[in-house]
């Protein structure tokens, strides 16, 4: 029994990982728990390490080692931002023409009627300078606005210290707060989930006009009679990808070498979009008519697991020229991609290949086809690309006026890092492609390293300071949380902003990993995830900005 009380009342590493590891546990089963359909979720992992730290002060024993809870703390951070920035990386810059520029610009505006209110209660109440920059960052629970506003107040030990606990005071509402708007503006706009996700899907192009669809195109113009489909195909090499053709009752695959004839049918893949510059060119054309593929012709998806074909082209590659089949659309990060013969293939990617069934065989063996190669961790890219985002993250930004520079920090730093990875897939022979599964792993760990540690740091003096006139503090942080993000998130149904891409932001502009996580889990779409990492690094240069600003005016 020693060796267990030792390690209760320990300060080591193995009494730090004796209470982080009860902290995730106990914590992930308080979030399951369900009052009216609510749940903590991932907070509650928070909510159960100042329990158990507060627990651990109560018997007189020390606190845990402060140096191993903020690296963990940290390093939890960068795997969470690091996972998001890789998932969303494929969709970010397109995500600018669906709202981007809009969302972006609430950034602005939340982060400034949050400092407007940090103004109004410093000089209304006669607050000090460090307690309401603390509450400033904690409200939106952003560590490096923290610490960009501790380096700015200086050598000042008691105004470090006091900024410190207010932001610990305002952290728990930041959470939650944040989690409550979401409820709060999806009960008091009687929002149905089904309905934002198909409103989603509409703005985001997954339409009819846009939506990849099956085509057949009778060629009734004479321009063609005796031409190859090679010729067809590199007129229409961005706009229509050919899989078939039909003479008569006969069906085969599209060769580059088939001369076309008048009356042929040509079966391909396209968009509406489309549709009167094929019938001009062309012939008739029919959309969304699926022949079925029989008899010697197979439709079969292969995925895309050797290593040696990912980064080339369909050119490159060349199956169409070796194999009667043709690659006929492109599965990659839940979007679907016309295969051009300029399209880049990827690890992971799914590829629709039409072709003759005897050569199924020999194509999945080229392409991989592979789970268990897919399953392996793509180790070497993921600590490459955190080594380069700790150094973004760490490169100094003068602004003028402020005497330390800013910087984007242990948070902004990789995430910025990954969102261009991941949209640029690969450098050269390195691919930073990371599996689903891989991926979700990486981000759950991280969040519950995070904020495991952040609860088990403040737990120590949380109460003793909540009772002795921190509760005011609280109520304070309360309003710099809920004001501007309930402002905001009215403000931004009313202008037509989807409402999952308002819980995504609303996660964003507060920095607010585990409200992302609860915006996560109502619904799979990616909404969320997206809009979150479209506003992150605006919103992170903000808060740091905004939290030294504040120090030198107040």
């Amino acid at each position: 029994m020693d060796f267990i009380v030792k390690l209760i009342s320990g300060v080591g590493v193995e009494s730090t990982l004796i209470y982080l590891c009860a902290t995730a546990f106990l914590g992930l089963l308080l979030g399951k728990i369900s009052i009216k359909g609510v749940r903590l979720g991932i907070a509650g992992v928070l909510f159960m390490g100042i329990i158990l730290a507060h627990f651990k002060s109560s018997f007189g024993y020390p606190p845990l080692d402060s140096g191993i809870l903020h690296f963990v703390k940290e390093f939890g951070l960068v795997l969470f931002v690091y996972s998001i920035g890789i998932e969303v990386g494929p969709r970010f810059l397109s995500s600018f023409k669906n709202d981007g520029m809009k969302l972006n610009g609430m950034v602005l505006a939340t982060v400034l009627l949050g400092a407007i209110i940090v103004v109004i209660l410093k000089y209304t109440l006669d607050m000090q300078p460090a307690v309401i920059v603390g509450l400033f960052s904690g409200a939106v629970t952003n560590t490096p606005g923290l610490g960009a506003a501790q380096q700015a107040l200086g050598a000042d030990v008691a105004a470090v210290e006091a900024s410190g606990m207010a932001y610990a005071m305002a952290y728990p509402f930041g959470v939650l707060g944040i989690i409550l708007v979401i409820i709060l503006t999806r009960l008091l706009f009687k929002i149905k989930i089904d309905d934002a996700e198909r409103e989603y899907n509409e703005q985001l192009g997954v339409n009819r006009k846009n939506q990849l669809e099956s085509v057949q195109i009778t060629v009734t113009n004479s321009n063609w009679e005796g031409r190859t489909i090679a010729e067809l195909k590199k007129m229409f090499k961005d706009e229509l990808v050919i899989s078939r053709i039909q003479r008569g009752e006969q069906l085969d695959v599209a060769v580059e070498d088939e001369i076309i004839k008048m009356g042929d049918v040509i079966f391909g893949v396209s968009t509406l979009e489309h549709e009167e510059k094929f019938t001009l060119s062309i012939g008739p054309v029919e959309t969304g008519m699926k022949k079925e593929v029989s008899g010697a012709l197979a439709m079969f998806n292969v995925l895309v697991t050797n290593r040696k074909i990912a980064g080339k082209t369909i050119e490159q590659i060349g199956i169409y020229r070796r194999y009667e089949a043709n690659i006929t659309r492109i599965f990659r990060s839940g979007m679907e991609i016309l295969p051009t013969l300029n399209t880049t293939i990827e690890m992971g990617d799914t590829l629709r290949v039409v072709g003759k069934r005897a050569l199924l065989p020999d194509i999945r063996k080229e392409i991989g086809n592979s789970v268990k190669e897919l399953s392996i961790p793509n180790s070497i890219s993921i600590f490459l690309g955190i080594f380069l985002g700790v150094l973004v993250g760490s490169i100094p930004i003068w602004i003028p006026g402020l005497p330390v520079p800013a910087k984007l920090g242990l948070a902004g730093g990789p995430l910025i890092v990954a969102l261009i990875l991941g949209h640029k897939g690969r450098v050269g022979q390195l691919d930073f492609y990371m599996t689903p599964g891989a991926n979700a792993m990486l981000r759950e760990l991280g969040i519950i390293l995070f904020l495991g540690c952040v609860g088990l740091s403040s737990g120590t003096r949380f109460i003793s300071t909540l009772v002795d006139g921190g509760y005011m503090w609280m109520l304070y942080g309360m309003i710099i949380t809920f004001v501007p993000a309930m402002t905001i998130a009215v403000t931004a149904h009313f202008m037509g902003v989807n409402y999952l891409k308002i819980c995504g932001f609303l996660a964003g502009v507060s920095t607010n990993p585990p409200a992302l996580g609860y915006a996560n889990s109502i619904s799979d779409s990616q909404a969320q995830s997206t809009a979150y990492a479209t506003v992150y690094p605006l919103t992170m240069f903000l808060r740091i900005f905004t939290a030294q600003l504040l120090v030198l005016i107040l």
